[in-house]
């Protein structure tokens, strides 16, 4: 086997390219935005009004599970076109399945009530340092769970009470913050 031999010169170039190729790499990491979860990461931040995320999410998925007391999902025929359809019973993830997830979504959603800067419909900021707030948030979570869990079983007995405790969780912050004389007061 021949051995190369290299000049010294060609040795310290090497060496130099290498070492500025680390310091490189180095400090392009060093500049790269944290990702998400670790100490660099932006914080999470609030894009919607309360009341927009009861009307995009927390109704609609809520209707689903409703809608489950009165119907069995598995009934339900798929649209014409499941993958455009807008009712979650009839679309491509539709019967139980959609009764599950619109539960899932709920869970989910619960967690967006807590984001810090969201702001009630009026422009106020939402009552998360009232001692109730976390509370009424974590009886959404409850709730939820039960309408998955019933969901899971496809027992409509099972849906009706977890609806039941659905509307109780929803009406416990209602009656705090929505259901106020005037507009201005409510927080939705």
């Amino acid at each position: 086997m021949k051995r190369y031999k290299f000049e010294p010169w060609i040795r310290t170039g090497l060496l130099t390219v290498l070492v500025l190729a680390m310091f490189s790499i180095n400090r392009s990491v060093a500049q790269s935005p944290a990702p998400p979860g670790r100490g660099g990461a932006p914080p999470f931040q609030a894009e919607a009004t309360l009341g927009q995320l009861m009307k995009g999410i927390f109704f609609p998925a809520s209707n689903v599970i409703f809608a489950a007391q009165g119907q069995n999902p598995a009934d339900v025929p798929p649209a014409k076109d499941p993958s455009a359809a807008t009712d979650p019973l009839q679309n491509s993830y539709g019967k139980w399945q959609a009764v599950e997830n619109s539960s899932l979504a709920i869970a989910e959603a619960a967690n967006l009530l807590m984001i810090p800067g969201r702001k009630c419909s009026n422009g106020k900021p939402v009552p998360m340092g009232n001692a109730n707030w976390a509370g009424f948030v974590q009886g959404v979570r409850e709730a939820r769970m039960k309408a998955y869990k019933a969901a899971q079983t496809k027992d409509q007995d099972k849906i009706l009470d977890a609806a039941d405790t659905l509307t109780t969780a929803c009406a416990n912050c209602h009656d705090k913050y929505r259901e106020k004389p005037k507009l201005a007061d409510r927080c939705t």
